[in-house]
């Protein structure tokens, strides 16, 4: 076996650039929107926390943003904790929760669905992280065809 002759990496090294941007810093223009869709369970995958961090980096960059969870998605909305709400059980556990309430407090709107918070998932709207907005079903493509009509940038997240 042929021996390792390169240094081992070391805390603090990187692994590549990340110095270089290839693409401008786009900004929004004065009034421009954005709604980013959530059709996708909490922590069934990375893209519901992924998802919720590009919705703030929109926001910072100048958007009216707006998240609509619907479906599945209204899991994102609704308080967590272990042993109570809040709490959380190991490091982490709350990062889709701290990343709603963040987001809220930078400005940014949530909606919810209420079927699907009922309906499918048995949470009345007291389950939702305060401050995020319950919709009927009936909203639900409205929301997303008020916001094409004000050419609004859409980013829909579907998982099953």
């Amino acid at each position: 076996m042929p021996a390792v002759t390169k240094p081992a990496h070391q805390k603090g090294d990187f692994f590549v650039d990340y110095e270089q941007k290839l693409f401008e810093d786009v900004k929004a223009k004065p009034g421009e929107k954005a709604l980013v869709t959530f059709h996708t369970v909490a922590f069934e995958g990375s893209i519901g926390l992924v998802n919720l961090l590009q919705a703030t980096r929109l926001l910072r960059k100048g958007f009216e943003t707006s998240v609509l969870l619907y479906g599945p998605g209204v899991t994102l909305g609704v308080q967590r904790g272990f042993p109570t709400l809040g709490d959380e059980a190991f490091p982490g556990h709350l990062a889709m929760n701290n990343q709603v309430v963040k987001f809220m407090g930078e400005g940014g709107k949530v909606f919810a669905c209420r079927f699907a918070l009922q309906a499918l998932y048995g949470h009345g709207e007291p389950s939702l992280i305060p401050g995020i907005t319950p919709i009927s079903p009936l909203d639900v493509l409205d929301l997303i065809l008020l916001h094409r009509a004000d050419g609004a940038f859409i980013l829909n997240t579907w998982t099953l």
